[in-house]
């Protein structure tokens, strides 16, 4: 691993490093309806796979997924990450959320704050989101971050919608 996994903070949240704690709630959104947008539902051996991949990022890429708490009593709401290998083409900003914290903003605060880390942190050249065509409030999200649709950028799914983002500066 390159550098410790961070802790990034806003006025309402703390993106954290995820912990084994997290798993369950994790678990439970994978296994529903609401994680068609990322791929779901998944059953219990994919579910782990795709929490371990989350953290093997850090390890490979030097950046992953954290968990979104509230600052104020610390009950963890999604996630929100920079995911990449064999999986995603490019490297990809997503985000989650678990029943009854979406309509909030804080998707888009947290994907914000994550953003700007990998742009100046990372120094990426470029962040792209997958969204379905089908998941509207994800699509609001990244519009909302300033995402460009890029038709020509490459995908696993033809049908995904794919905003791309530039650093500061450079859009």
């Amino acid at each position: 691993m390159n550098d410790p996994i961070p802790t990034l903070r806003t006025e309402r949240l703390t993106l954290r490093p995820q912990t084994m704690a997290d798993f369950p709630a994790y678990r439970d959104f994978m296994a529903s309806t609401r994680s068609l947008g990322v791929g779901g539902p998944y059953d219990l051996p994919s579910t782990w796979g795709v929490f371990c991949h989350d953290m093997a990022n850090w390890h490979f890429f030097g950046h992953g997924a954290l968990m979104v708490t509230l600052a104020e009593t610390g009950d963890c709401i999604g996630q929100v990450g920079i995911n990449h290998g064999p999986l995603f083409p490019e490297k990809e900003l997503g985000w989650l959320l678990y029943d009854g914290h979406e309509g909030k903003g804080y998707a888009a605060e947290a994907a914000t704050v994550l953003r700007g880390w990998a742009f100046e942190t990372l120094k990426l050249p470029t962040l792209v989101s997958y969204v379905s065509p089908r998941n509207r409030r994800s699509a609001a999200v990244a519009e909302r971050l300033g995402g460009v649709l890029d038709r020509s950028a490459p995908r696993h799914d033809p049908d995904d919608l794919v905003y791309r983002y530039a650093p500061p500066g450079m859009g």
